[in-house]
């Protein structure tokens, strides 16, 4: 597995679909700090696409370093060693959720350094005044046993007790992040253990005040991908946060909740590929 240096000289890694000259697209995992192989091949992206995972501090093969390190403030200078490694003044970076907030987080440390950004179901209300509504999607899905049981589960809390409870608690959780739960669903939900360190660790710094404002700088494509029915970060502030860029656009997948390359692989494979043959036409002609 190739690796990289930190910032502050933690060895980290990542996993790289297509090595060589072809453009890589940066993909960051969410979780926070879940292994990224829940992310699949991302509907089949990885063949028209170099993919670059980084594993994030703490998470399979790379170390954690000093608590600050691992907040999501500060892997974003993370993601621009890697971007270095690779060899590009820009890159393109797609995030899955909780992952979003260190893609935003590099491109508000480094906008210029950001070729385009996809962010696939982002957590947005920390960054805009829209109100949430999860609870509305939440209260149309109520009567289902399993997705109860799941609002029940999420509603009591987090087991901290040691890394196997809170994954347990996670598990239990799941249903909430599709919009049906069944067997595929159910199925992915089991892939990728969360590193309950790296967890912490990845909150344990609070961003500076202007992180939002810091947002219009970016100038470069940004995408943003949201599920109409993802009950963990309701729909309309994920839409609003395209309106913090000065070039970005929200694509709604109807039917779908918080993991659109499962739920609806072909719409999502779709809007993805339409977006990074753009961006990489865009950027190579820049």
């Amino acid at each position: 597995m190739p690796s990289y240096t930190g910032f502050d000289g933690t060895p980290l890694h990542y996993d790289d679909s297509a090595p060589g000259d072809r453009p890589p697209v940066v993909v960051l995992a969410g979780g926070a700090a879940r292994h990224p192989d829940y992310l699949g091949d991302l509907a089949g992206l990885a063949e028209r696409h170099r993919l670059v995972v980084p594993h994030l501090r703490g998470v399979g093969r790379s170390g954690l370093g000093s608590e600050p390190a691992g907040s999501y403030w500060q892997q974003a200078a993370d993601v621009d060693k890697l971007r270095e490694l690779l060899g590009r003044d820009r890159v393109v970076v797609v995030a899955h959720s909780a992952g979003t907030r260190l893609a935003t987080a590099f491109a508000a440390r480094f906008p210029d350094r950001v070729a385009g950004l996809a962010l696939v179901t982002p957590p947005a209300t920390h960054l805009v005044d829209t109100p949430p509504d999860a609870e509305q999607l939440i209260a149309r899905r109520r009567g289902e046993a399993a997705f109860d049981a799941a609002e029940a589960a999420a509603k009591a809390g987090p087991d901290l007790s040691d890394e196997a409870a809170f994954n347990a608690w996670a598990r239990a959780c799941a249903p909430l992040g599709y919009a049906t739960w069944g067997p595929a669903e159910q199925a992915h939900a089991r892939v990728g253990r969360w590193a309950l360190p790296a967890v912490q660790a990845y909150f344990s710094v609070d961003p500076p005040a202007d992180f939002a404002a810091r947002l219009a700088r970016v100038g470069a494509p940004v995408l943003v991908i949201a599920g109409a029915e993802d009950c963990l970060t309701g729909l309309a502030p994920v839409v609003a946060l395209a309106g913090l860029f000065p070039a970005g656009r929200a694509e709604v997948l109807p039917a779908c909740g918080h993991y659109p390359w499962v739920e609806r692989p072909d719409a999502f494979r779709r809007v993805l590929d339409e977006y990074l043959s753009l961006v990489e036409v865009d950027h190579h002609l820049g």
